[in-house]
């Protein structure tokens, strides 16, 4: 009997520095409309993928700098482990969709999830994290979804360089080019 996944995660991380990221966060906050095959823990340490029980541990690297928008979450009756908040959890799957099941799928994420989300806390953490492909996504998320926070999704602007990104690096790199977010449209709306 394998136990609780996400206290078993904190065991192979073994550090205090980490954090349960991406799909598995999404599952946590009720984010996600598939089941999760994985676990994923962000960890400012390299860490081997490992398979536990059937369960597969996959650990996402990140700088020290990195390890921000952190919340606490009873996995157990007796266990918490260190998850990552709505927001964060939003910008990690807009850093690195492939670990969520792609873009679509943390649009589907931040839609189900959106009245508990702070669209200025998003954009904070955007900036404070200081990707490209980051900012253009959350800005071309937030207008596409008509988010009420024009003034705040201005902030994101002056970070934007002449670059383009794809909206989702999973999929083929064709579509229309979108100026204003410096994106290569190829997902639809």
């Amino acid at each position: 009997y394998l136990g609780d996944p996400y206290v078993v995660a904190r065991e192979l991380a073994n550090t205090p520095d980490y954090y349960i990221s991406h799909a598995s966060a999404m599952a946590l906050h009720q984010m996600v409309t598939q089941p999760q095959l994985a676990v994923f823990v962000t960890s400012s340490k390299a860490i081997r993928p490992r398979t536990v029980l059937g369960t597969e541990f996959r650990f996402v690297r990140c700088k020290p700098a990195g390890l921000f928008g952190i919340a606490e979450h009873w996995a157990t009756k007796t266990e918490r482990v260190r998850v990552s908040d709505l927001e964060r959890t939003v910008i990690d799957g807009l850093k690195q969709p492939e670990h969520c099941g792609g873009f679509t799928e943390v649009a589907k994420a931040f839609w189900m999830r959106r009245d508990a989300i702070s669209p200025s806390r998003l954009i904070d953490y955007a900036l404070r994290l200081d990707v490209g492909a980051v900012v253009r996504r959350l800005g071309f998320l937030l207008e596409t979804f008509e988010v009420p926070a024009a003034t705040e999704i201005e902030r994101l602007r002056p970070s934007l360089t002449s670059s383009y990104a794809l909206v989702d690096p999973l999929l083929p790199a064709e579509g229309p080019y979108q100026a204003r977010w410096g994106l290569r449209l190829n997902v639809e709306p």
